[in-house]
């Protein structure tokens, strides 16, 4: 089953995602109004959410010089945000 793209995708003139989107909402990573990183949370217990951040964080850093460049170390650095921002929700409500 191919999935198709809600018009609402940010998109760049040509036709593609801008350097942004591609690190904070990558298109390929959204159905609808899900995003991946959102179903990945609801289905996993904290700790296991927080290993995926934080394999996510290793995995970008581990290739940026291979594969991605500067875009996979902000890929890094956005899933590092998302883990202290998980970190610091869950100190407040503990």
């Amino acid at each position: 089953m191919r999935l198709k793209r809600s018009p609402q995708d940010p998109r760049s003139v040509e036709g593609r995602p801008s350097q942004e989107d591609a690190v904070t909402r990558p298109v390929h990573y959204r159905f609808g109004e899900v995003e991946c990183i959102d179903a990945i949370r609801a289905q996993s217990t904290p700790e296991e959410y927080r290993g995926y951040l934080k394999n996510t964080v290793s995995k970008y850093l581990w290739r940026e010089r291979h594969k991605g460049g500067t875009e996979s170390l902000r890929k890094a650095a956005w899933f590092l945000n998302k883990l202290i921002e998980y970190d610091d929700a869950v100190s407040r409500n503990p």
